[in-house]
């Protein structure tokens, strides 16, 4: 009997390698960024200071919340973490899942943290200043 060949099954192939390359990627991340939670908590809130995107009136506050969020990433359900990013999922080409969820959590819920006096920026912006300081953790 003749065996059909899929020319197609290439296709399916060589998405599915790079599927398992961006699980690979996005499970590195979400280790890194639990161990790394309070550097990258740190750097991340002075960026988005420097970069006068929040207004804080308590920097160890927000710091915290950082630290928080980054620990608690790494716990969450992937139905969770995409339905948080889904407003802001095609922001970009090739986006850092972490960065698109900070960005997500900063624009939705640090926005309503008792020590955030106002937040600037469209989300670009926000996910630009997030993804700088997280792109340390992303492997190349």
């Amino acid at each position: 009997m003749a065996r059909h060949i899929n020319p197609s099954n290439s296709t399916n192939k060589t998405i599915d390698a790079i599927d398992r390359k961006r699980e690979r990627e996005r499970q590195f991340m979400l280790k890194k960024s639990r161990e790394l939670a309070p550097e990258l908590a740190i750097s991340l809130v002075q960026r988005l200071l420097d970069l006068h995107i929040i207004e804080t009136n308590s920097v160890h506050a927000i710091q915290e919340a950082m630290e928080k969020q980054l620990q608690r990433m790494s716990d969450m359900e992937e139905f969770d973490m995409q339905f948080k990013i889904a407003p802001i999922r095609n922001l970009t080409q090739d986006p850092n899942v972490i960065s698109l969820y900070l960005t997500q959590f900063i624009i939705e819920d640090l926005i309503n943290h008792a020590n955030i006096q106002d937040v600037f920026g469209d989300d670009m912006e926000i996910y630009r200043a997030v993804d700088s300081v997280l792109a340390k953790i992303r492997p190349r």
